[in-house]
């Protein structure tokens, strides 16, 4: 369906950001607002046994000083296990035991250098291992309903099996297991975190927050007012955002600080953090330490698969610690194996806390998983490329984990792989220069983690064909807006042109899941096709009957003015029914005779004309609709159907490593990715070019040293994103099988891109030199040790 303007590749629309006009968080200013700063602690794990905030409630400029002594003790976060401002102990470097609002930011500075607190050391752990063990420091004393706790490890089993793990080992033709490690990286979102939260006189909460999940936030910051007994009820706004990548799943804990200093002085009140702060304070991606073991057959038919992941989760619980939901995916799924068996442990340790980032623990998944199947491959004696093209999914199977995979061309690219890389006369060689290739699946139609995965729609058309789109979603920089005009001009019959989005403001907008899980163009699609089949059938309808009224008007008309025009034969029957008209570029036209002038009128004509009627009877047209997508929440065992559909992909790189200095070039990078129909390729592609650079610098660059839980590099210098200047040669391919499930076709691409980067690259260095770096990053310093030990040894 549709071929008009899906498909096509139409520029952003949103222009403002390149022009300077998009207000971000931090370009908002109300009046009377005060300025937040937090005081965050200086121990790791330390009671605190008092703070002195005298000094700072007298500097003059100062309008409240909050410590957790004066402050309700609300829990908040995924599992309740901290508060706001803490009162009891601190567990990590990055606590909040103060916080300030005065009437700039300087003085609010200053007062937290008068703040006082008085520490007790207490032994802390850093290691996720270290932190199992019977006789590690508890973090935590009791969990959230005050109840004892015996150790570290957080309530949450994620477990799956399949088949016959045992079985399948002693059977296998080939075993190898190994143990890959990766690293704290941060989403580093150009737009720092930040907002502004208010009360009105009735007590009610308006909330300006770059939160990618509004309805969720509402719902967060609803439970926090009525824990403090406030009775008014939240509202979200959201402004540009300037990247988000999980970083704004959760409602942070900055957030509930702003609702207290609003609370206390009663006027508006807006923090945004340094760039210091976002490395320190905001939560990142987890480490993992995996251990896989995998088999095959003779024929190199995987055998079966385990995997146990450790993940440490830091001194309290965000959405970090559901990734092991979405690991579950590759690991049970990603390529044809019978026996399967999952376990993922998360440790509270001393380290600053997990939260989601894009790919939403795929990538540490597919690490594991990818340079298993390698070394699987090497040793049963077969190419890897081909390895993976004998265990590919295919279209129409049922996974282990209960995926039911529809559309799955990932034969054809591998196939894109090895022609665009040259694979067959590149790999193998060890001299230096290698190529390693990588597979990945990924949610890609919606994904229920909670009872509704909905987004809610409503089309407004005007009296000049002009429609307004009032959407709850969200757009993260991912170019939403261009592709919503796209499918609502396509759906409706009407221009992209005259296409205008509202969103932003759960006040207005209707309820919606959150922009997360590369999600918002699969269900927003949806929601479309349903609203814009409204607004079409309603616009027919009018046009059924106005056209042979507003027809005759116009050969009135001409005759008037023409004195030779003969007015023609006209079978108005043809256009008094509504199942012989259709909607096409803003023009209503008759089906059955499209290239009759006379049958061919503007829409905005029809509506205006219905609209504008003089006998109290006008009409105007609004459509709207709430799709909640057909997928399913896993059971207890890990099972169900997640998605509507999935994507897949593989990546190939060629690499060149120098022997003297470690160094890893990138000299050519293919990667092919089932999309689904592309609803704008040229956005799709600016996708895959982003995930893919973000994942290289996951392989190669990006580390957050954390030292006994204190961010050392807390700064763009220091930590180390990949630049313009960085650019590689990526060639994106798009693979696009029409996707039944999808609107127009579609597939959810948000994420996938930064999935098999890392382990695609980890498998074009072992090509390279031989040698397999199994922790991230694959800095200079590793591959020159490693060069070291194995010519020394």
């Amino acid at each position: 369906m549709g071929d008009l303007f899906v498909g096509k590749s139409f520029p952003r629309a949103d222009k403002d950001k390149v022009t300077g006009r998009a207000a971000f968080i931090g370009d908002i200013a109300l009046p009377r607002m005060l300025y937040g700063k937090i005081l965050y602690s200086t121990r790791p794990h330390a009671r605190i046994k008092s703070i002195d905030t005298s000094a700072a409630e007298r500097l003059h400029g100062v309008r409240a000083v909050l410590t957790g002594f004066n402050t309700p003790d609300v829990r908040v976060g995924f599992l309740g296990d901290q508060t706001a401002l803490k009162r009891d102990k601190v567990r990590q470097f990055r606590d909040e035991v103060a916080a300030v609002a005065a009437i700039d930011e300087e003085i609010a500075e200053e007062a937290l250098s008068l703040i006082k607190v008085e520490y007790e050391d207490l032994p802390a752990v850093f290691d996720p291992i270290e932190a199992m063990q019977k006789d590690a420091p508890l973090i935590h004393e009791l969990d959230a309903r005050g109840k004892p706790r015996r150790n570290n490890i957080l309530p949450l089993p994620w477990k799956l099996a399949f088949g016959d793990v045992d079985k399948a080992r002693d059977a296998s033709h080939v075993v190898v297991k190994d143990t890959f490690r990766t690293q704290w990286v941060h989403q580093t979102c150009m737009g720092a975190s930040g907002g502004i939260a208010e009360f009105d006189v009735d007590d009610n909460l308006v909330f300006r927050s770059v939160t990618n999940v509004p309805f969720g936030g509402k719902d967060r910051l609803d439970m926090f007012l009525n824990s403090m007994g406030i009775k008014g009820r939240t509202r979200i706004l959201t402004p540009y955002v300037g990247g988000s990548f999980g970083s704004k799943l959760d409602t942070d804990v900055y957030e509930f600080i702003l609702v207290l200093l609003a609370w206390k002085t009663r006027c508006p009140v807006k923090i945004i953090f340094t760039r210091q702060e976002e490395f320190t304070a905001s939560p990142p991606r987890q480490p993992v330490i995996g251990t896989v073991e995998q088999g095959c057959d003779k024929d190199g038919r995987l055998t079966f698969r385990k995997v146990d992941m450790i993940l440490d989760n830091g001194a309290y619980t965000s959405w970090g610690a559901t990734t092991p939901s979405v690991m579950m995916i590759p690991i049970s799924s990603l390529y044809r194996v019978a026996n399967v068996q999952f376990q993922a442990t998360c440790v509270y340790t001393n380290n600053i806390y997990a939260q989601a980032m894009r790919g939403y623990g795929n990538p540490q998944a597919t690490y594991v998983v990818e340079q298993s199947m390698d070394q699987l491959a090497e040793a049963a004696k077969i190419d890897p490329l081909e390895f993976r093209r004998i265990n590919a999914n295919v279209p129409y199977e049922t996974s282990p984990m209960g995926l039911k995979i529809t559309t799955c061309p990932m034969k054809e690219c591998l196939d894109e792989v090895e022609t665009k890389l040259g694979w067959q006369s590149k790999q193998g060689k060890r001299t230096g220069r290698g190529v390693g290739v990588a597979s990945f699946l990924h949610v890609g139609g919606g994904a229920r983690v909670y009872l509704s995965d909905a987004q809610g729609i409503i089309l407004k058309v005007d009296d000049d064909a002009k429609v307004t789109v009032i959407t709850g979603g969200t757009d993260q920089g991912q170019g939403s807006e261009t592709i919503i005009r796209q499918m609502v001009a396509e759906a409706t019959g009407l221009r992209p042109e005259d296409v205008s989005i509202f969103q932003g403001d759960t006040e207005i907008c209707p309820w919606d899941v959150g922009t997360h899980a590369s999600r918002h163009a699969f269900i927003a699609g949806h929601a479309i096709l349903m609203a814009a089949a409204q607004v079409k059938a309603k616009v027919v309808d009018m046009a059924s009957r106005w056209m042979p009224f507003l027809i005759q008007q116009d050969l009135k008309k001409k005759a008037r003015t023409q004195p030779d025009f003969v007015s023609p034969e006209i079978d108005y029957s043809l256009v008094s029914d509504p199942a012989n008209l259709d909607v096409r570029n803003g023009e209503v036209f008759c089906k059955s005779d499209p290239e009759n002038p006379h049958f061919r009128l503007k829409a905005s004509r029809i509506l205006r004309k219905a609209h504008m009627v003089g006998t109290g009877k006008g009409e105007m047209v609004i459509g709207e609709a709430f799709y909640d997508p057909p997928n399913e929440m896993l059971d207890r065992e890990g099972k169900g159907n997640i998605s509507c559909c999935y994507t897949f992909g593989a990546h190939g790189v060629e690499v060149e490593v120098d022997k003297e200095t470690g160094q890893v070039a990138i000299l050519n990078y293919v990667a092919a990715h089932d999309v689904g129909r592309a609803i704008n390729p040229m956005l799709v592609k600016g996708q895959v070019y982003g995930a893919t650079v973000m994942g290289a610098g996951y392989a190669l660059t990006e580390e957050m040293q954390v030292n006994h839980g204190r961010v050392m590099n807390a700064n763009l210098l220091d930590y180390k994103i990949l630049t313009a200047k960085d650019t590689i040669p990526i060639d994106a391919i798009l693979v696009e099988p029409f996707e039944p499930s999808g609107p127009f076709g579609a597939k959810g691409i948000g994420e996938p891109a930064c999935v098999p980067t890392a382990p695609a690259i980890a498998n074009a260095v072992y090509d390279a030199i031989g040698i397999r770096i199994k922790d991230l990053p694959i800095t200079p310093e590793k591959i020159l040790a490693a060069l070291k030990k194995a010519g020394n040894s």
